[in-house]
């Protein structure tokens, strides 16, 4: 039984391999952004309109609607980048129903991607929204004692993502697996069906938790133009 996506190995010479994590996640991005592509390249501003623009304008409307309730006055700005983490997340989940396809997500190295770029988007849209010495100030605010523990709290935090996606994602797998072996057919499609269900709210989780982050980030200048 596979804990995760890494030790599939299509490819390998000398230090260099070519894992299973790799060719799923390349796989995942390049059927979301065919699949984009398809969608969007009939979109009309009339009143008919097909069911796949329905399901879209569905889609992110939900997805600004929620970054607005987190606190962020401009959700377009985000949108791009929380929506894909949350689609990236969602899709990969889904993706387990397909036989021989087994989610990146599974792997702590793409939890820990996906968390870096948190990582770095969380400062990237304080700098944008504050500026570089606004931004930086925040971190000895109310006084110069709290900047190690505001650093402390953006490293840890960002391992928290990742850890938190990579548990939950892997043990959905494994007790799967286990399940497999023990009864082949009946708990296996009961649990592959919870499976989706808790990928997709993990994915809720990890794009929330996102914005809440960049929320933080950018509420002293949203606070003095209130």
């Amino acid at each position: 039984m596979r804990l995760s996506p890494d030790e599939m190995i299509f490819w390998q010479h000398g230090f260099f391999k070519l894992n299973g994590t790799i060719v799923f996640t390349w796989i995942l991005m390049l059927v979301m952004v065919v699949t984009s592509r398809l969608i969007t390249r009939t979109l009309s501003l009339g009143l008919t309109r097909t069911r796949w623009q329905s399901l879209l304008e569905i889609l992110v409307t939900g997805i600004e609607k929620q970054i607005e309730e987190v606190g962020l006055n401009q959700p377009r700005i985000y949108l791009g980048f929380l929506g894909t983490l949350f689609l990236f997340v969602a899709v990969a989940c889904l993706g387990t129903i397909i036989p021989g396809f087994e989610p990146p997500t599974g792997s702590l190295s793409t939890t820990v991607a996906l968390a870096l770029c948190v990582f770095v988007a969380v400062p990237l849209y304080g700098i944008r929204d504050q500026g570089l010495k606004g931004y930086l100030k925040t971190y000895i605010e109310p006084t110069v004692i709290m900047l190690p523990f505001n650093v402390i709290s953006d490293l840890s935090r960002t391992l928290a993502l990742a850890v938190r996606l990579f548990g939950n994602m892997m043990s959905g797998a494994m007790i799967i697996g286990i399940l497999l072996t023990i009864t082949p057919l009946l708990f296996p499609i009961v649990m592959t069906a919870l499976g989706l269900l808790t990928g997709l709210v993990q994915a809720y989780i990890f794009s929330i938790l996102a914005a809440v982050y960049i929320a933080a980030a950018t509420r002293t200048l949203q606070a003095k133009e209130h």
